[in-house]
């Protein structure tokens, strides 16, 4: 069974950054694609940015120029996310679709202060 860990949420200030990162484990196979998704309190959950088989990269408008989603060879994606800004304040989901079904992870808590 896959199981996706994110880490790196937190407080921080407006013009901050942080770091996410995805794990995947329970598999030997490569990851070959993955996003990052986030919801806010009261809002739905909306895509931030997903990362194809080629690494082209995908973003929302909201966070294009700011934002940056990588990944390394093997099980373990990023999400670089930079001049942060209090509407970036939510749970920081990482997914990825793996032998035919959609997998998520519990989310980490970002928190942008004004």
């Amino acid at each position: 069974q896959l199981q996706l860990v994110e880490s790196g949420g937190g407080l921080v200030q407006a013009g901050g950054s942080l770091r996410l990162s995805c794990v995947a484990s329970g598999t030997s196979a490569t990851i070959i694609s993955g996003g990052w998704y986030r919801q806010a309190p009261g809002k739905e959950r909306e895509l931030v940015a997903t990362i194809a088989p080629n690494g082209s990269p995908n973003y929302a408008d909201s966070v294009k120029g700011r934002f940056a989603i990588s990944k390394d060879n093997k099980k373990t994606w990023y999400l670089q996310m930079n001049s942060l800004k209090p509407e970036d304040t939510g749970v920081y989901s990482c997914n990825t679709f793996y032998r035919g079904r959609m997998y998520w992870g519990q989310g980490t808590q970002v928190t942008v202060s004004s």
